[in-house]
C-alpha cells in the first residue's frame, strides 16, 4: 500500500470547536502532494462570533465569511476532496473535534474517518525543543510558511508525515503507525464500531 492520505487543518472563529471558519486540505498520493484546496466557512448559527484572540491568530473576521457557505453546505465538498482517505492533522484531536462539533451543531451525522496525528508522530521521530507545527515542519525540511493559514498548515502537516515515513522507512500509514508507535484513531461510525467491539 502506498502512502496515501489527506492532510487537514481548521481555523476557528472562537474557542468553541464548532466555530470552523476556514479549512485547508492537501491530498497526498504515494508520498507526494497531488492537490490542495481550502475555503472560508461561515460557522454554524450560535457559534459564529469571532473572538479578538482567534482573529489575532489567523486574521479572519466575521465580514470575511459573511458570503461563505455554511458548514452544512460545504461539508460535501470536504468529503469529496478527502474521498475516503485517512486524515492527517497536527494535534489531530483538535481538528477531528471541529468536524464532530460542527456537524453536531449543524444537526448532521458525523462522517467516518480514520486519522493520525503528526504532533504525536513528530514526538516519535524528532528530538526538538518544541513540537509546535512550525518547529516540527522545519525538522521535516518545510520552512517559511504562513502559519495559521489553513492550507499552509495542512501543507506543513503533510510534509511532516511524508518526511517521517521516509525516516521510519514505512510505505503506508498503517506501517508508519506501527513502527513509530503512534495510534490511528477514528471518528464517526468507524469509531462506534471500534468501541462496540472493544
Amino acid at each position: 500500500m502506498p502512502l496515501d492520505f489527506t492532510a487537514i487543518d481548521f481555523e476557528t472563529a472562537n474557542n468553541h470547536a464548532a466555530s470552523a471558519c476556514s479549512v485547508g486540505l492537501v491530498k497526498v498520493r504515494d508520498g507526494k502532494v497531488v492537490d490542495t484546496a481550502g475555503w472560508l466557512i461561515r460557522p454554524p448559527f450560535g457559534y459564529d462570533d469571532f473572538s479578538e484572540w482567534n482573529t489575532r491568530i489567523h486574521g479572519i473576521v466575521a465580514s470575511d465569511v459573511a458570503d461563505a457557505a455554511l458548514w452544512s453546505d460545504q461539508l460535501p465538498d470536504l468529503l469529496a476532496f478527502a474521498d475516503g482517505d485517512d486524515l492527517v492533522a497536527h494535534n489531530a484531536g483538535f481538528d477531528m473535534g471541529v468536524i464532530k462539533a460542527a456537524c453536531t451543531a449543524s444537526l448532521l451525522d458525523i462522517p467516518s474517518f480514520r486519522y493520525a496525528c503528526t504532533l504525536q508522530l513528530a514526538r516519535k521521530t524528532y528530538t526538538l525543543d518544541s513540537y509546535r507545527l512550525p518547529v516540527a515542519a522545519m525538522a521535516a525540511g518545510f520552512e517559511d510558511f504562513n502559519h495559521h493559514d489553513a492550507i499552509a498548515d495542512a501543507e506543513a502537516c503533510a510534509a511532516i508525515m511524508i518526511h517521517a515515513s521516509k525516516r521510519h522507512e514505512a510505505s503506508d500509514l498503517d506501517q508508519l503507525a506501527e513502527v513509530s508507535g503512534i495510534r490511528i484513531n477514528s471518528i464517526g461510525s468507524v469509531a462506534e464500531a471500534v468501541a462496540a467491539s472493544a
